[in-house]
């Protein structure tokens, strides 16, 4: 009898195998879909496909702990904007929002569409075709409906706080009250029941950004934000006692309320430790106190005294967000730019009869030179960075992408303003009738840098595109961050905000910055990356033992150090969306993802029956 074939053979890769030991050269076999065996010097007459892995880096497929992508996966479900980068496993139904209980639709609410579309940036028709195609009920029927899909990467589920309490107390009463006694012992069945099926844990959320879409409620925030301590603890005693995960977002507002929210993780309070991921330590540009607040918060709660579990998510890459006109998720922070987000996408004449509205105007300029100018507190505050909003409002940090008028494009607001000022004074700036045109009409007022913001609004509409940095401007810092023990690598929010943010190579990014310290540096944050994130979760993977499911990758370390990440942003597309979608592309870095035996990308492209054949599937959770 022959010898057993092999599917593929990696020949001579230096492997990181997840577990943080130095790597090794060596051969790696797949077989029906498992690894065959690894080692050196591999009979490669055994294989059916030798793939030569001599100068790149092996791995297991990378975790993304930390993405929307529960509609993208109705529509595209080989996620093709991660699975490119390296990773084959994604965390779904974060922050309180996912499809778990269906599409909920009753008594005129439509809860998919009110929660998603203002927190994640998609388009309310999108997500109203996916709700119309929505055909189960219950967190069982879900992953059953998840497995038959085409998935590209693995999916791990937790069960969204915002769909339970719409499901237990109905869409109104989950943004009017508190739950009953008995509608409490009816959330802590359903998701027990939810953890029995195989979710990982549960998601809430307490951002100040995440409003409802739909009248008459766009004044108010998703449902699990009117939950009060007490239910919070209730749910999170479940989830202690079965050893599942807690994700969930901080009171930003509130210091107070912040700890002892996060006390929850902590197994000298509560009896055992509640394993817990928190959005998210960024050294925020306006407020430089809260990086330094979220990292001594990680080191008091998991010390030996309190026992806890708890671990904040750093971002890799500087938090470049882009905003559509005034529609940012950090706009949402602020009521003066809140208003205009409350009103939908297509109603550009609603958005204009807000910005001429004189009391709004004066609210307006009021909120934007706050704290811009004189003496006081909020000039101080301003100063030092310690500002209450994560909002930028400098305008020279506010860089123009897309504009109707194209000599404006990659100038910032403050070179725009002073051009604008130029020409009202004397008419020497403008270089073209269709500027001098723009400026007449909406600008020839400006007295002060908030006049001007009421005109780029009034003028261009969502037809301006300009991004800013609001976080993790130093490079140096942001390492320190992702290589913290206490602090776990994450937060992409792949899948959300489509024209908004773009880190789908978040963990590659990591991978190059933990590369500054060399191998012994990249094995650890290999294993940030695979096997602690798996263990946080409570999934298996992360691995590349003989036996484990096949799931693994090349990457090129040289084409990595010379891949600029800062210009990997490209604006496409999407007929999934019929919409643009912003997406990093690093094509030649990663030379080969194989997800459960088999090629998914290789060669800088997907094969062919990607995105309509199988590859991953729901991970089954280990309690």
């Amino acid at each position: 009898m022959s010898e057993q074939q092999w599917d593929y053979l990696i020949q001579g890769a230096t492997v990181f195998d997840g577990s943080g030991a130095s790597a090794k050269r060596e051969d790696i076999a797949i077989a029906a879909g498992r690894i065959a065996a690894r080692g050196v010097s591999l009979d490669a007459g055994r294989a059916r496909r030798v793939i030569d892995g001599n100068g790149r880096w092996a791995m297991p497929g990378l975790f993304d702990i930390h993405t929307h992508y529960d509609l993208e996966l109705e529509v595209a479900p080989g996620l093709p904007e991660s699975v490119r980068h390296g990773t084959t496993t994604v965390v779904i139904a974060n922050c309180s929002l996912g499809l778990a209980f269906g599409a909920q639709r009753k008594d005129g609410a439509d809860p998919i569409v009110d929660c998603y579309a203002r927190v994640e940036n998609i388009p309310k028709s999108v997500l109203r075709a996916a709700a119309d195609k929505v055909d189960w009920h219950s967190p069982r029927e879900y992953l059953q409906h998840l497995n038959t899909l085409s998935l590209g990467p693995n999916v791990v589920a937790l069960l969204p706080h915002s769909m339970l309490r719409i499901e237990v107390m109905g869409f109104q009463n989950s943004i009017s009250r508190d739950p009953t006694e008995e509608e409490l012992l009816r959330m802590e069945s359903l998701l027990e029941q939810a953890l029995d099926n195989g979710y990982a844990g549960m998601s809430t959320d307490a951002l100040p950004f995440h409003y409802l879409a739909n009248q008459p409620n766009t004044d108010k925030t998703i449902p699990t934000q009117f939950a009060k301590y007490a239910e919070l603890k209730r749910l999170t005693d479940v989830l202690r006692r079965r050893g599942a995960v807690w994700q969930a977002t901080p009171p930003k507002d509130s210091t107070i309320g912040t700890i002892r929210t996060f006390l929850l993780s902590c197994g000298r309070l509560h009896g055992k430790p509640l394993t817990t991921t928190v959005v998210a330590a960024l050294d925020v540009q306006a407020n430089r106190k809260i990086v330094r607040l979220g990292r001594l918060l990680a080191r008091v709660l998991n010390s030996r005294f309190l026992n806890g579990d708890f671990h904040l998510q750093a971002l890799a890459a500087p938090f470049k967000v882009w905003s559509d006109g005034a529609v940012t998720p950090l706009s949402e922070e602020i009521p003066e730019l809140r208003a205009l987000n409350e009103i939908d996408l297509e109603d550009r004449a609603g958005r204009r009869r807000v910005l001429d509205d004189p009391a709004y105007i004066k609210r307006f300029k009021a909120m934007w030179m706050h704290g811009k100018s004189g003496f006081g507190p909020a000039r101080l505050k301003r100063l030092l960075r310690l500002e209450d909003y994560a909002f930028n409002r400098t305008l020279a940090d506010m860089v123009i992408d897309l504009c109707p008028l194209p000599s404006w494009q990659g100038m910032n607001f403050q070179q725009v303003f002073e051009r604008v000022l130029s020409a009202n004074g004397r008419g020497g700036a403008v270089t073209s009738a269709e500027e001098q045109q723009v400026i007449s009409e909406f600008f020839s007022d400006v007295q002060d840098e908030a006049d001007f913001m009421l005109g780029m609004l009034r003028a261009f509409d969502l037809e301006l595109s300009w991004y800013t940095v609001s976080a993790n401007r130093d490079e140096n810092m942001v390492r320190e961050l992702l290589m913290d023990p206490l602090l776990l690598p994450g937060f992409n929010d792949c899948g959300a905000h489509l024209t908004n943010m773009a880190f789908y190579d978040g963990n590659l990014r990591a991978l190059k910055l933990a590369a500054q310290g060399g191998d012994k540096d990249v094995a650890y944050m290999v294993k940030r990356l695979t096997r602690d994130a798996a263990k946080v979760f409570r999934v298996k993977g992360g691995t590349i033992e003989v036996g484990d499911q096949a799931d693994l990758i090349l990457i090129d370390p040289e084409a990595l150090q010379r891949f600029d990440h800062h210009n990997s942003v490209q604006r496409i597309y999407r007929d999934e969306f019929q919409h643009d979608q912003l997406v990093n592309r690093t094509d030649g870095v990663v030379p080969l993802v194989m997800i459960k035996g088999h090629p998914a990308w290789s060669r800088d492209q997907f094969e062919e029956n990607f995105g309509r054949q199988k590859f991953g599937r729901v991970l089954e959770t280990i309690f």
